[in-house]
């Protein structure tokens, strides 16, 4: 195992889910009730110190019970490691605690994913939309269960139904 994995599921080992490092990437997943406590830790931890806050992301897994998966990425500038940190919520709990308080950048990273997928994140200063109009009410655009072509509305615009204003198959030459 990692030594950075090792470190963490050490100080957390009821709340360490498991480790998988593929080609130099290090992913830890984390149980939602550990995230904000090893968050904290790997902030600031002299031997982690990940300074700098450089993604927030969600991935949809319709089948899962536990449908999202929060994905924190962080890196140490002066340690020069990256490690991701995962935790799962299912579709009618979508709810995680902000990381606001430690690293500020998560701010508006934090609100695209509950703008695009629903997920609330407890204690988040501005938590509101950031995309999408603030009277949006066809749901959440990047879940997997979301239409292609939207909801209701778009079936409006004829040319999106036209066939004859499709272009067609790409030909390769030009």
């Amino acid at each position: 195992m990692h030594p950075i994995a090792e470190k963490i599921q050490s100080r957390f080992p009821e709340g360490f889910v498991e480790v998988n490092e593929w080609r130099g990437d290090l992913a830890i997943t984390v149980k939602r009730e550990a995230l904000h406590d090893v968050c904290s830790y790997i902030r600031k931890d002299p031997d982690l110190d990940c300074d700098y806050i450089v993604h927030v992301s969600s991935v949809d897994w319709p089948d899962d019970e536990e449908r999202f998966e929060v994905v924190y990425e962080v890196y140490s500038i002066r340690k020069r490691h990256r490690i991701r940190i995962k935790t799962r919520v299912p579709e009618h709990d979508c709810l995680v605690d902000s990381m606001t308080d430690l690293w500020m950048g998560a701010d508006f990273m934090e609100r695209e994913v509950f703008d695009m997928m629903g997920i609330r994140f407890n204690h988040h200063p501005d938590l509101r939309r950031i995309l999408m109009p603030d009277d949006y009410t066809e749901g959440y655009p990047l879940r997997k269960d979301f239409p292609v072509q939207g909801k209701g509305w778009r079936d409006t615009f004829d040319f999106l139904n036209d066939p004859s204003q499709s272009p067609g198959p790409l030909s390769g030459k030009g």
